[in-house]
């Protein structure tokens, strides 16, 4: 499980309508305790999963929370891959940018070997909107998966969270 504080939340520059959200969720800021741990499965429930991802850049154990960031990245990007592979059959590039970070948590290949894989993948949904490359197809699909895309996402963070 991570957590995070209220303190480490507002240094961080936590929003403020998040902020108050979970404050209010927990009774206020002086109960509950500024220092208090707060599960990040707890601030996936009340303040949703966009909240929850934020809320990894301020935990109390950053190392674990910027590699579970990692491997939560690989599992959304693998999760929505068959609409990109349904328009854009030919190209791997995103394929093998998940599978680097893969590697990379397995400790198999480098940072930079990850990273360039990455990068190779930013280029191909760069390519992919610009006009002409079948940018309206895929806007369109992944707007149909929009809204229960973002559920399923919170399901698996909250599933990943409680292992």
């Amino acid at each position: 499980m991570l957590y995070t504080t209220f303190k480490l939340a507002k240094e961080a520059g936590a929003g403020p309508s998040s902020y108050r959200r979970y404050a209010r969720h927990v009774g206020g800021v002086k109960k509950y305790g500024v220092l208090s741990p707060i599960p990040l499965t707890d601030v996936t429930r009340v303040c949703g999963i966009l909240d929850a991802l934020w809320g990894l850049q301020c935990t109390t154990e950053p190392v674990e929370a910027e590699r579970l960031g990692q491997s939560l990245a690989a599992d959304f990007a693998e999760h929505v891959l068959p609409i990109w592979e349904k328009y854009y059959p030919a190209d791997p590039r995103p394929r093998q940018a998940i599978e680097a970070t893969r590697l990379y948590l397995d400790g198999e290949i480098t940072e930079a070997t990850r990273a360039g894989a990455g990068a190779a993948a930013g280029a191909a949904a760069g390519e992919a909107t610009r006009p002409g490359a079948g940018a309206a197809a895929w806007v369109a699909a992944l707007a149909a998966a929009g809204a229960g895309e973002l559920e399923w996402q919170k399901q698996h963070f909250i599933e990943v969270l409680e292992r």
